[in-house]
């Protein structure tokens, strides 16, 4: 980065702003009264919580944004247009947040927020893996795209159902895309993720076991607008090729897609709210929101520092890598299970 201080400046602020949002906002519930989660038969928490930490992390991110704007050149084009998109996923989260909304017109606004990634230019051009590039045809890049976007936003709203979860997959795969953009010689995407990952932390001080507050609709629907937005801003500079970026976030990514595949398959209604993450089962077992979540961060800290490693290595050593998280997430649904026989953490 060309100026070191005024990132770290920016970074810092986005960090303050958040932090010190969330711990007001989590004192003081009744400034948020119609924004408390009260527990029920699908919740992990045995009080009511105010579902407020989507502000403070918004709140860190646009202090930090405004401060950048306005130090000179503004922020750039490609950060305008996630921006763009951003806002409307988060006003009708807020809205969802604070009454019901329904599902078409979350759905609606979801598919509206990628098409103006795609008005940005930021198909998913090419079926990328290790050593192999195919160009999608031109038909299948807008609806890819659409889908990636769209199953993001709603992955990490479906994952925010336990103390420090979601701002932990923040925290380490926003970070390990800072690091992958200091090392693809972009500082400015680089700094831009370090600011969510930062802000991510804030929140994270009033969120970590025991939570005194939630991200809530707004916060989790807009951190997986802000994964969706920055993968493929990140592949689009050729800074990293998508599916590294899919590495980072695998955690959610794979837990979420493997339990709407199953409860698909056993023909249950996958809009409810339920209980059959593999987190939520860590939980339920006997595990407690405290272990689930320090072992989480092992597990997101670990594919973080592989996702970050993977642009260097050879094609065939980047197969490797592949291979052996595909083992180690087999592994883990069957310790899930074994958790869950046993009723114990074992």
């Amino acid at each position: 980065m060309t100026v070191v201080l005024p990132g770290l400046t920016l970074i810092l602020v986005a960090f303050l702003l958040s932090a010190v949002a969330a711990r007001r906002l989590a004192g003081r519930p009744s400034w948020t009264g119609a924004l408390l989660d009260h527990p029920n038969a699908r919740s992990l928490h045995q009080v009511p919580v105010p579902r407020s930490g989507g502000l403070a992390v918004l709140a860190g991110l646009t202090g930090a944004l405004a401060l950048g704007g306005s130090g000179g050149g503004g922020a750039p084009a490609a950060l305008w247009w996630i921006v763009a998109a951003a806002l409307p996923v988060a006003a009708v989260s807020l809205f969802d947040d604070l009454g019901h909304v329904s599902r078409r017109l979350r759905l609606a606004v979801h598919v509206g927020a990628a098409l103006i990634l795609l008005g940005g230019d930021w198909a998913w051009v090419s079926w990328d893996l290790p050593g192999l590039a195919w160009p999608l045809p031109l038909a299948l890049t807008g609806l890819l795209t659409v889908l990636f976007v769209v199953w993001m936003v709603n992955l990490y709203n479906f994952m925010d159902g336990m103390d420090g979860f979601a701002g932990g997959m923040a925290l380490f795969g926003f970070g390990a895309l800072a690091l992958l953009g200091w090392r693809g010689g972009d500082p400015v995407y680089a700094l831009a993720a370090a600011g969510v990952a930062a802000a991510a932390a804030g929140f994270l001080l009033s969120n970590f076991p025991p939570a005194r507050i939630f991200l809530g609709d707004l916060g989790s629907s807009t951190l997986g607008l802000l994964a969706a937005g920055f993968s493929l801003w990140g592949a689009h500079a050729r800074i990293f090729p998508l599916w590294v970026a899919w590495l980072a976030f695998s955690p959610f990514i794979v837990d979420a897609t493997w339990t709407l595949a199953r409860r698909l398959a056993r023909g249950e209604r996958v809009w409810e709210a339920h209980r059959s993450h593999h987190y939520q089962r860590l939980v339920l077992a006997g595990w407690g929101h405290r272990k689930t979540v320090l072992r989480s961060y092992a597990l997101m800290a670990a594919v973080a520092a592989c996702a970050v490693a993977a642009p260097g290595l050879a094609p065939s050593e980047q197969w490797l890598l592949l291979l052996a998280w595909a083992i180690i997430y087999v592994v883990l649904h069957l310790r899930v299970g074994l958790a869950e026989r046993q009723g114990s953490p074992g």
